[in-house]
């Protein structure tokens, strides 16, 4: 009898000839059902979309190396690089004892293809080669799979009223806060930091993430577009980021971005603004050059002279828009295959989501904010995945715009980037427009 699908177990994917295949709902339920983590993502300005379940229950913690590591898929909270002496210390034994970013290894992967009906259709699915004790964990996943699709048990979407959780002391808290920050940036102590905050909301019943994904990819198809479920936290996380921290693609083409400065993407009147007609105050230009000038600093610091800069641009992400410089440099011309790897350890945290200098920022942050950033602000994205055998392809991505679900209740982050030209309600009002990035998807569920 034919099998109700084919599974490849080579390291490549190849075209599945079958009926009833899976959907990425199918794969992502029998993934929880197990308690199998399982990271879901579409990247910028591309339609297909992909995912990967990992048979490992308790996630490793890693030093985030893209050039060791197999294919999976990386996400670092914030602060892993806080345990060190300060956080400008990059040594190997530094770095190897503060290793704190997770990593889902690739045991499946599933590559989901538009059709000409703009739905996705499964067009590839691949079981990578296990050791022996992954074997169990690999039948088990298939044949649950199996018996989902036969039974239709998946989780359907439905509707789901959600309501804004009240935090009154919220707001004055923040303004409070970000006015010290400017006292502090005033007497010259620092010269920007990024303070955020948190918005919770109740869903009335625990929401789709599959369908919430779907959602953020139609309404944000320049955004790098995730959904990462981690069983052993009981937590999945969705995010909707235009911020690209590294990447190096199968060409060995090295990319990164300076992101900062936010506005409106629309007039008073909704009408949408034309990017190249953007107005930008001395602060916002400012506190994205501050960026840029971060990147080319790191540059410096490994004697890196050949590189490609582009920008500052206006770029539209959803409802915002944000001053953009892209970085490139063919890591092949300057012979530094390291790069990314290297790179990735000099800029994060950024300074688009922590501040300058680096280590005094970081400090006042902490003392600052009375919430656990966890996995916001840190970076997030697939490692060493060779989707179209043209060889393995990393993207890193900042990971901002996001919320954290933990059934029934989300948890919304968002910052904003502070100087000493910084107007602290504005700057709460920055961070609103940020939520609603994931607010104006959510409350279309």
């Amino acid at each position: 009898m034919q099998p109700d699908y084919f599974i490849n177990t080579s390291s490549t994917t190849e075209p599945i000839r079958q009926t009833g295949w899976p959907s990425a709902i199918n794969l992502w339920e029998t993934a929880h059902s197990l308690g199998f983590p399982a990271a879901l993502w579409r990247l910028p300005n591309q339609q297909d979309k992909h995912m990967i379940v990992s048979f490992d229950e308790v996630l490793p913690r890693v030093s985030a190396d893209l050039d060791e590591l197999p294919a999976g898929f990386l996400i670092s909270p914030f602060d892993n690089l806080a345990n060190t002496a300060s956080t400008n210390t990059l040594s190997q034994t530094a770095l190897d004892s503060s290793a704190r970013t997770l990593f889902l290894r690739a045991d499946i992967q599933a590559l989901f293809s538009e059709t000409n009906q703009n739905q996705s259709e499964l067009s590839r699915l691949d079981q990578t080669d296990n050791t022996a004790a992954n074997n169990a964990s690999a039948e088990q996943f298939w044949q649950t799979l199996r018996s989902q699709i036969t039974s239709q048990t998946a989780k359907q979407s439905a509707q789901t009223a959600v309501m804004t959780l009240p935090d009154p002391d919220a707001q004055v808290e923040y303004v409070r806060n970000v006015a010290v920050a400017v006292k502090a940036m005033q007497r010259g102590d620092f010269r920007k930091v990024v303070l955020s905050r948190t918005k919770r909301v109740q869903f009335t019943d625990a929401p789709n993430a599959v369908d919430l994904f779907n959602k953020l990819c139609t309404a944000y198809p320049t955004a790098f577009v995730s959904a990462v479920s981690i069983p052993e936290k009981g937590q999945i996380w969705i995010s909707a980021t235009p911020e690209r921290l590294v990447s190096i693609n199968s060409a060995g083409i090295f990319q990164t971005t300076s992101l900062a400065g936010t506005q409106s993407a629309f007039d008073p009147d909704g009408t949408p603004k034309r990017p190249p007609e953007a107005m930008w105050s001395q602060k916002e230009i400012e506190e994205q050059a501050l960026v840029s000038r971060y990147i080319i600093e790191c540059f410096k610091k490994i004697r890196l002279r050949e590189y490609l800069e582009e920008g500052p641009k206006t770029l539209i992400a959803g409802n915002l828009m944000h001053l953009s410089t892209c970085f490139t440099v063919d890591t092949h011309a300057v012979r530094y295959p390291q790069l990314g790897t290297v790179m990735l350890r000099l800029l994060h945290p950024t300074s688009a989501v922590c501040g300058m200098p680096r280590d005094v920022a970081f400090t006042f942050i902490g003392q600052h904010e009375t919430h656990d950033r966890e996995l916001y602000s840190g970076f997030l994205g697939p490692v060493n995945i060779n989707t179209n055998n043209e060889g393995a392809e990393s993207s890193l991505f900042v990971h901002i715009r996001c919320m954290k679900l933990e059934g029934k209740l989300a948890t919304l982050y968002a910052g904003a980037g502070l100087t000493e030209d910084s107007v602290p309600e504005r700057e709460w009002q920055e961070t609103e427009m940020k939520c609603q990035t994931l607010l104006s998807v959510i409350n279309t569920l």
